[in-house]
């Protein structure tokens, strides 16, 4: 059965730090353009963060450039969000989506992209 857990969310103070994780199975992430969306309550899923399957290209949203990091470990086929300077507007539940095809332009940031989707993890910045 192939699957994407995601898991590393929770509470944490303005200006602390997460890392999230999206571990696969069933399948190899190494072949797989990532993506990491969120969704915050009354709005639309959005996209974060992407990153490319051979070349290891990323790309950002505006709002998250300079402190959110996409990586990937394909030895342990894992893809993480390294989260730095959270905000109370980055509360949401984020979700990890895996896609087949590469994601061209700004492609990784559309959800029709993705082939396979995690069930997402909550993650509330607050004082």
């Amino acid at each position: 059965q192939l699957q994407l857990v995601e898991s590393g969310g929770g509470l944490v103070q303005p200006g602390g730090s997460l890392r999230l994780s999206c571990a696969a199975s069933g399948f190899t992430l190494d072949y797989y353009a990532i993506g990491w969306f969120r969704q915050a309550p009354g709005k639309e899923r959005e996209g974060v963060s992407g990153i490319s399957s051979s070349s290891g290209i990323t790309n950002y949203a505006d709002s998250v450039k300079g402190r959110f990091t996409i990586s990937r470990d394909n030895a342990k086929n894992t893809v993480y969000l390294q989260m730095n300077s959270l905000k109370p507007d980055d509360t949401a539940v984020y979700y990890c989506a895996a896609s087949r095809l590469p994601l061209y332009g700004d492609a990784w940031s559309r959800r029709i992209g993705y082939d396979y989707w995690g069930q997402g993890t909550q993650v509330t910045v607050s004082s």
